[in-house]
């Protein structure tokens, strides 16, 4: 447990459900919600106002929309994690959460327990998605695909950068990879700034998008 609590604004537009969420994650002693927002507008608002650790936020709020708030938090905090609300899992839909920042999701529906869960993860600079996204992002890297001759990591940020997209957390890669963690952040600011990225999901995005790590078959 952290000695300070999470803190948390949380962007739900529907009262009950939002009323049932604040209730809940009242009682644990790790999490403080901060700040409420009913749409995307008082969420982007309120990061400016507050000082957070992490946004819970739905996908499907009126106004500007879950995404297009994502985008504009991400773009005023780029260091502030946010993790998205939805009942939907389509894989464009997973595509636009990353592009547009979030950490991860979690489905409406989902048990209390493993809520609090992901937004600790998420608070601890990990990502948190679901099988179907997960699988979608191994699909991706399994799929042979040559290295560009551009590709500016070494073999060692290729591993680092895999296993980052794939939602490993610093300690996670330093336990996979035999290094410090440490070292691990080292390389991921190597990273970001070769890649020309403001932050880990981004490096991510691009590293699917160009194939700049190699596939799990390439040894």
């Amino acid at each position: 447990m952290p000695s300070t609590p999470i803190k948390l604004l949380l962007a739900e537009d529907d009262e009950l459900f939002r009323l049932g969420l604040r209730m809940r994650l009242q009682q644990e002693p790790d999490i403080e919600i901060m700040a409420e927002a009913e749409d995307g507008e008082t969420a982007v608002e309120l990061i400016k106002q507050q000082s957070l650790d992490l946004v819970l936020l739905d996908i499907g709020l009126p106004g500007i929309g879950g995404i297009e708030a994502c985008r504009q938090i991400k773009a005023a905090m780029p260091d502030l994690p946010i993790l998205i609300l939805t009942s939907r899992s389509e894989q464009s839909l997973i595509a636009r959460l990353i592009a547009a920042g979030a950490q991860g999701y979690c489905l409406k529906g989902i048990a209390a327990e493993k809520l609090i869960l992901a937004l600790r993860s998420i608070a601890a600079g990990a990502s948190w998605w679901d099988q179907t996204a997960t699988s979608m992002i191994q699909t991706h890297f399994q799929q042979p695909a040559s290295i560009p001759a551009e590709n500016p990591l070494t073999k060692r940020e290729q591993e680092i950068l895999k296993l980052v997209a794939l939602g490993k957390s610093n300690p996670e890669i330093a336990d996979e990879l035999y290094i410090t963690p440490g070292t691990v952040r080292v390389h991921i600011h190597a990273i970001l700034h070769k890649l020309n990225v403001r932050d880990r999901t981004q490096a991510a995005v691009l590293a699917l998008q160009k194939h700049y790590v190699e596939p799990e078959n390439s040894e």
